[in-house]
């Protein structure tokens, strides 16, 4: 019999998604051919908090954003990556150097 383990991958989260689950990251251990779909799945279904947001979130694995389809190897690093908004609504000048 052929024994076949886990893909272990370490999530991290960024912003108010570090906010509602309280933590930078933590460690996931999926079952093999898994791709980022399913994790996503199951981030939502161990953390319903940040559920609803997911839909908008981007995601990055090992620094490089990728799609649902992407298939995750062992030792990959998600970051999940929400929208950037805010900063300040005034406006600078611009100046030019002449």
């Amino acid at each position: 019999m052929i024994s076949v383990s886990n893909v272990r991958i370490q999530v991290l989260y960024f912003a108010v998604l570090r906010e509602r689950v309280r933590r930078e990251g933590e460690t996931l251990d999926l079952p093999p051919g898994v791709h980022v779909r399913e994790a996503r799945e199951a981030i939502a279904a161990l953390h319903p908090e940040i559920a609803p947001l997911l839909p908008r979130v981007q995601t990055a694995v090992n620094r490089t954003v990728v799609g649902e389809d992407h298939s995750l190897g062992e030792g990959d690093e998600l970051a999940l990556l929400p929208p950037v908004s805010g900063g300040s609504t005034a406006r600078a000048p611009l100046s030019r150097s002449t």
